[in-house]
């Protein structure tokens, strides 16, 4: 049995899964050529550049030409907000977004705010949902550019794309959807949803950080975010990172050939785990969605603890407080607040979720350790509570 803790942050990072850096060897050991020179180093890497682009576009349902290499999940989101606005200034300086989405939507939303934009940030229900009325009645003339989340990284709680996308296209306004949790865990083909963009982050996929994609559907208008020579069909200017493009091409082909099997194993461990945190911790509140969920995600409160002390406790779990974006402190999550989750449940809430490499006797070891640890510091709370 390893020392390690038990790993149950996987929406903050999954590890490199090993035949992604199989895959990625041969770019790190041997061909390290630019994709752009036209000699023999420069084709192997270019055709390296290509297949990945074609593994991804698989996954997405989509062109290969559609897909963007970037430098992440948050890379992507900014091209869109930014690319959009600036594309479609002339037609109109409305936004729309939620208001739990990630720090990557809601600060370039922000930024556009103060660059003379509109924004609307909707409101969610007691879930973390959208609700596809609220966004109708938001939408004018002067909107061009409505970005939902596909899954939320911290309740797991999944948005009504399908049915946003329907009436954002009715109105020839262009969707965007931040995909970083839900690719891989669940299906995300950008013709099902319905949406112009749609996001990608590497490391939430078992390739490395520092890589992601973006999804831009052939003709949609998008500014370019970086400008220099023509890489990425003059979208994203840069030498090409083959490494990591490599690793992402491949991590996106594993997901694409396991996603059904591997969501259902997701949903047998998460719900396991969640099963014994409920039967062994008293009064413990399970947030999100209770269908409508990513299937590895389990967001849950201890009411009477606080999460960042609770975690301190913990030897043998590796969990988060939330987003690990923001997780310094003792804030209630913007997430949670939105969704007007009580303070002392919001306070006290952990987010486990679970991965690829999760096994039943793991969830076992370390449901056993949270639940002797919440409820030994429940236990030393009302005692120091009685004294005071």
């Amino acid at each position: 049995m390893t020392n390690d803790p038990v790993y149950l942050d996987y929406n903050g990072t999954t590890p490199v899964d090993p035949r992604v850096a199989e895959a990625m060897k041969p770019y790190l050991d041997t061909h390290f050529g630019n994709p752009s020179s036209s000699h023999a180093y420069g084709r192997r890497a270019r055709a390296a550049v290509n297949e990945a682009r074609n593994q991804v576009a698989g996954l997405l349902g989509c062109l290969p030409e559609e897909v963007v290499f970037t430098g992440g999940g948050t890379e992507s989101n900014n091209h869109v907000l930014f690319g959009v606005a600036r594309a479609l200034r002339e037609k109109g300086r409305h936004i729309v977004t939620s208001r739990v989405e990630h720090s990557a939507v809601l600060e370039p939303a922000l930024a556009l705010l103060e660059d003379g934009f509109d924004v609307t940030f909707l409101p969610v229900d007691e879930y973390g949902r959208v609700s596809p009325s609220d966004l109708e009645a938001s939408l004018r003339p002067e909107t061009i550019l409505v970005s939902v989340m596909h899954a939320n990284n911290e309740v797991g709680t999944l948005q009504p794309v399908e049915e946003i996308s329907r009436i954002a296209r009715s109105r020839s306004i262009l969707l965007h959807t931040d995909a970083a949790q839900s690719v891989g865990k669940i299906p995300a083909r950008v013709d099902e949803l319905g949406v112009d963009f749609l996001s990608v982050a590497g490391h939430k996929l078992y390739a490395p950080k520092g890589v992601g994609a973006l999804y831009v559907r052939r003709g949609a208008p998008l500014a370019r975010l970086l400008y220099g020579a023509g890489q990425e069909s003059g979208r994203r200017a840069g030498t090409e990172n083959v490494l990591e493009i490599a690793g992402l091409g491949e991590a996106a082909r594993l997901a694409l050939d396991e996603l059904p099997s591997a969501a259902v194993r997701l949903r047998e461990m998460r719900d396991l785990l969640e099963l014994r945190l409920l039967e062994g911790i008293a009064g413990a509140v399970v947030n999100g969605h209770p269908r409508e969920r990513l299937p590895n995600t389990l967001s849950i409160a201890f009411p009477g603890l606080v999460s960042d002390v609770f975690l301190s406790e913990l030897r043998g779990v590796a969990a988060s407080a939330g987003a690990a974006c923001h997780s310094d402190g003792v804030r209630i999550s913007h997430v949670l607040e939105a969704m007007r989750v009580p303070a002392e449940i919001a306070r006290g809430t952990v987010r486990f979720t679970v991965g690829r490499f999760t096994t039943a006797e793991e969830v076992e070891r370390a449901a056993r350790e949270i639940v002797e640890t919440a409820n030994r510091l429940k236990a030393e709370a009302e005692v120091a509570g009685m004294n005071a």
